[in-house]
């Protein structure tokens, strides 16, 4: 197995970057989700569909979005953009970064987020709780939870943000 490179995102990623999203979260959220969610037949499709999108109108809205490739196949995605809350004290908001558990240890993670939310750049993103993988590396990268907190089909997500000193 080669050591994973990463790339921006083309469009014609959109059919392995929904397969690795739907793997992805089958290997993180099992047992936090519920599995008719991360089961069902069509989410792959679903994530086709999102992936297509965002691909073909990322620069219009200002997303950046990256992949992990080794030995040709796309194992780790990421998609970073403006904050959605109007008053946001950060630059960016990460929406996904997902690499392939196989691939944990690479330094792909590090690559993908580099790739999309550069590394003195303010930022923002939500981790499930509990995930202390993704919130160590994400602390290890200046990310420290601001005590908010949402509910989402049964998922608690805590907010990280950084923001680098002037």
């Amino acid at each position: 197995m080669s050591s994973p490179r990463v790339r921006p995102a083309r469009p014609d990623d959109a059919t392995a970057m929904a397969r690795v999203h739907v793997r992805c979260w089958q290997q993180t959220y099992r047992g936090l989700m519920p599995d008719h969610v991360l089961d069902d037949p069509g989410f792959v499709d679903a994530r086709e569909r999102l992936w297509t999108h965002v691909l073909a109108v990322q620069d219009d809205r200002g997303h950046r979005t990256a992949v992990a490739t080794a030995d040709d196949e796309i194992v780790g995605i990421a998609m970073s953009g403006p904050p959605v809350d109007d008053d946001a004290a950060w630059s960016s908001q990460l929406f996904v970064l997902y690499l392939d558990a196989a691939h944990h240890g690479t330094g792909a993670g590090p690559g993908l987020l580099e790739a999309v939310i550069g590394p003195e750049e303010s930022a923002a993103l939500w981790v499930a709780e509990p995930n202390p993988r993704a919130q160590a590396f994400y602390r290890k990268h200046g990310f420290t939870p601001d005590g908010a907190t949402t509910v989402a089909d049964g998922v608690t997500d805590l907010r990280m943000v950084r923001t680098p000193e002037a």
